[in-house]
């Protein structure tokens, strides 16, 4: 699992799940109306919307809610082509790349507070280009390794799955993000419990942190997706569990 993927992990164990969750209910809703609006709000049809509203409802996000912002994605609404995607790369603390996508409808605000954070935690805000070429959009299911073995996850290959990793405590499913849903159904389907299942950018090399750095690097990610208008962080840092522990502690 990446140093970020266990970040995530920890947090989300220590973490009082409604304190955030009206935040996160708007970052759903945005993903799920941008992808209704770019591929249109029959799910079957739109593997991106498709994953949205999974993950809404994974979040116990409300049918009503939901169909909202359906609607809204396909015309319905009025404000959704003020939503726009915005992707901003830079270097973090230990030389990380980090790589940030938005769901916005004023691109000067949040590029003001991205900008910010990046100041703010010893971060660098670059260039169009800088980073993006260190990530590769994949489609990610992990699964709990201690509780499954490579057999178990066959049916991910009969349906599109084209690696599977091993990393300390789990297994990572690798994919083109079109396979994603499919993969994940077929999982869920021969009995496998999975862990989460995402489109993401898997970094193509991980830099090493030290514990120096790594505490300055976290507050800046956290910084990041506190902004209600960042949707995912995308860093290639790897960082000893036991670090991060002691760190979100």
């Amino acid at each position: 699992m990446s140093g970020h993927s266990k970040w995530h992990s920890i947090k989300h164990k220590k973490a009082v799940v409604d304190a955030r969750r009206g935040q996160q209910f708007t970052k759903l809703a945005r993903a799920v109306t941008v992808a209704a609006r770019e591929g249109g709000g029959d799910p079957d049809g739109n593997p991106a919307l498709a994953l949205a509203i999974q993950k809404a409802r994974e979040a116990s996000m409300p049918k009503d809610n939901i169909e909202r912002a359906i609607a809204k994605g396909t015309g319905e609404g009025v404000d959704a082509d003020n939503i726009e995607t915005v992707l901003y790369e830079g270097y973090g603390p230990g030389g990380v790349a980090l790589l940030i996508e938005a769901l916005t409808d004023n691109r000067n605000r949040t590029g003001a507070e991205v900008r910010h954070a990046f100041n703010k935690h010893g971060g660098n805000l670059g260039e169009p280009g800088s980073v993006s070429y260190l990530f590769d959009k994949r489609g990610v299911v992990v699964v709990d390794a201690n509780r499954y073995d490579e057999d178990d996850l066959i049916p991910a290959i009969d349906a599109g799955a084209e690696d599977i990793a091993r990393d300390e405590d789990v297994f990572e499913v690798i994919a083109e993000p079109s396979a994603l849903p499919g993969m994940r159904d077929a999982l869920l389907a021969a009995g496998v419990e999975i862990d989460s299942a995402d489109v993401t950018q898997r970094p193509k090399t991980r830099v090493p942190v030290e514990e120096s750095d790594a505490g300055k690097l976290m507050r800046l990610i956290d910084a990041l997706e506190d902004s209600d208008d960042v949707s995912a962080v995308h860093a290639n840092f790897d960082v000893d569990a036991s670090v991060l522990e002691r760190i979100a502690s």
